[in-house]
Formats: structure tokens, sequence, C-alpha cells
């Protein structure tokens, strides 16, 4: 039954002083958050990865409260790339980064990230550049007047997102500038005091637990958990760690096949995943599983992520010479993708994905693209095992 309406008042609209208890039900507002968008598949709120094409392989971003694992190619040449992207995007965006190492000073890393596409910051600032980019004018006079205005400027490429406030794309020849620094926190191990080491407790469970302490700290401190609301306008916290449980960090999982300390990692793990759902937070680690002698181990590691992708570099293998991997750098596998606010996850059109660095661009393409268009047909059943040699079909086309 219909609730009752007065004075001409529709029972939709909102009922003060109507004498009726009915109200319109409004959707819940995401914050106004720079450098976010709410998901199209779950309404989850997402930060970019600095990695377009990565973005759309894994749901259009990085949910925040997250964690993403990037499992090193062999050398941590790309995987350590993609962890300047990710903190690149977070200066971009202005969000607090918080970087943590073992080995290289995260001073260093913050100093070394790749300055954003100047003719890409330009185009999104003017609308007007970017219909004249891509063609669309009318009048020839006004085109020659566009040539004459843009000629001595950089040339645009076709890029296939173009927005202002997700995802940039980046110029690794160039370091971003120090006036566009944000602000930011560091963990290097080697200048860590070490506390005082309790009774049956090893070194890397110390090294993992001040750590944790030390991400818990600004999260708290900074208002990101919501206990200390915070005053200035609102962020996101981007907490980026290299190479964990690596020797470095004082782990024996890489070195043997039953580590004294085969819990250490995972117990972190399943801290820091506790912290960024309960946080407006969201971290990126790289850990080099090809080093991890029990496979179990890598299992639980997986397990303890919500997305995984591994990177596997051409670099000093077989497929280097591979004439079907000429245009490529390497390969990605993608592992996992979470499922939020939903029974299943969203799976990606396919698993032969290979990736290819530039001067200004790290793209991901569909491997196969390429090779059916030459009549080459790889059959889906090998498309998963994409570290062994695919079976190929040789067919003609009319």
């Amino acid at each position: 039954m219909a609730a009752p309406c007065h004075r001409g008042v529709s029972a939709g609209d909102d009922a003060v002083g109507t004498g009726t208890s009915f109200k319109r039900k409004v959707r819940g507002k995401f914050p106004a958050i720079p450098g976010t968008r709410p998901s199209v598949h779950n309404g989850q709120l997402l930060v970019s990865t600095g990695v377009p094409s990565l973005d759309h392989i894994i749901g259009g971003g990085l949910a925040v409260g997250t964690l993403l694992l990037i499992e090193e190619d062999t050398y941590g040449t790309y995987s350590h790339l993609l962890l300047k992207y990710f903190l690149a995007e977070g200066v971009i965006s202005g969000h607090e980064v918080f970087v943590a190492s073992a080995n290289d000073d995260p001073t260093d890393t913050l100093q070394d990230l790749p300055a954003p596409l100047t003719d890409e910051i330009l185009r999104q600032n003017d609308p007007k550049s970017t219909k004249e980019a891509f063609g669309h004018v009318e009048d020839s006079q006004d085109m020659m007047k566009i040539a004459w205005r843009y000629q001595n400027m950089p040339k645009m490429e076709a890029l296939p997102i173009l927005s202002s406030r997700f995802g940039h794309y980046y110029d690794l020849s160039k370091t971003m500038p120090l006036e566009m620094s944000a602000k930011s926190h560091r963990f290097f191990l080697p200048h860590v005091k070490p506390p005082n080491q309790k009774e049956n407790v090893s070194e890397v469970t110390c090294n993992y637990n001040q750590l944790l302490e030390a991400i818990q700290r600004v999260v708290h401190q900074e208002g990101y958990d919501g206990s200390n609301p915070q005053k200035r306008p609102k962020t996101v916290l981007r907490v980026g760690i290299e190479s964990l449980g690596s020797v470095l960090w004082g782990d024996d999982i890489c070195s043997h096949e039953r580590p004294e300390n085969q819990h250490s990692l995972t117990r972190f793990l399943y801290a820091l995943r506790g912290l960024l759902r309960t946080s407006l937070s969201v971290c990126v680690i790289t850990v080099p599983t090809h080093l991890i002698q029990n496979e179990a181990i890598t299992t639980r590691v997986r397990n303890l992520s919500d997305t995984v992708v591994g990177l596997e570099s051409f670099i000093g293998s077989e497929m280097e010479a591979n004439p079907l991997y000429k245009d490529y750098h390497g390969l990605l596998h993608v592992h996992q993708i979470p499922r939020l606010n939903s029974l299943i996850s969203d799976v990606a059109d396919t698993k032969d994905l290979a990736f290819k660095l530039k001067r200004k661009i790290f793209a991901i393409e569909v491997k196969d693209e390429k090779n059916l268009k030459a009549g080459i047909l790889i059959c889906p059943w090998t498309l998963p095992a994409l570290s062994a040699s695919p079976l190929q079909l040789k067919i003609t086309f009319p």
C-alpha cells in the first residue's frame, strides 16, 4: 500500500512536514578524494597502479584497503619499476606515500621517480587541445591555426585514457621535479635501530614487527584509520615495500627449503592485511618468489594477498632470442584477482599477456594478437602455460 500524500506532494518526495514517514532512498556518496574513482563492478573505491593497462587487467585499479603482490622477475628490474610507477602516481594524485626497503634507500627511490608526460598533462587540462589533437576540426582555417600554434610543441601520442584524476603516463628518461614531491614516510632497515630482542624471537620477526609498527604509527597518527580524523582534505596512504622476504630482511625462506622462520612472513602479511582493511590505505609489495625454496610458502603468501601478478623477464633466457617474443620484454601472469563485495572475482579476458617497456610507456598487451594476424593460432589449452613453448598451428587466411 502506497504511503499517503498530502497537499499534492508525491510519495517519492522527501516527506518533511507531510505527515508521512516515507523518505526517498539516497545512495551513499564516496568521499571526494583526488586520484580515486568507484569501481563499476562492485562499487569499491579504486586507485591507479600508475600503469593504466595494468589497471584495466585487474578490474579498473587497486581497491583501497587491499594488497597487491608483485612476484619479482629474475633480476628485479621490472618489478622495481612497477613499484616506482605506483609511488609516482601517488605523488601526482596528492596521496601520502610510505616506502620501505632493506636494500635501496627510500630517499633515493623517491628522488628517482619518473616524471609525468608533459604533453599528456597539457592535453588533459585543455579539452580544446584534446579535441584538436585527435583531428576533430571542422574548419580548415582552424586546422591551419592549430598546426601553427602547436608546431613547436612535443608530439602527442594517442593514449587510451584521457583523465586528469585517475591514471597517468610517465617518462622514464626524466625524473620527477622536486616541487612535485608529496608528504612521504620512509623505513630503511639498515638505519633502523634494533630493539631489545626478546628471547625466542628471531631477527627476521623483529624486522617485520618494526616495519608493521612503523606502518601502524603512520596510519594512526595521520588519521587513516578513523581514530584520529584527518583535519586536512582526505587522501589515501600508499605503502610500497620492496623485496619482502629476501635475505636482506634477514629471512631464510629464499635460502633454505625448510627455513626456521617459515611463518614470519605470513604472520606479517596477515597483520598487514587486517590493518589495510580498517584504514584508508593501499599497499604494493614485491617478493622474489622465484627464490623461495618451499612451494607451500609461496602458496600461503599468495593466499594472504588480494591481487597477485607475476613478472617473467626475457633477460638471459631462451625467449629473448625467440622471434615470437621479439617485440616484448617479458610475460605478465595474473595469478589472483580480489573478490570484494561479490561472490566471484573479475576474470581477465585472456591470460596470454606480455609487457614491453618503451622510453615513455610500460605497456601490457595480449601477446597472441599479432600472431593471429600472421596466421599463427595459439591453442587455448596452452594459454596458462606461458613459460613453455605453446603449440602453434600454421593456417592460411584467404
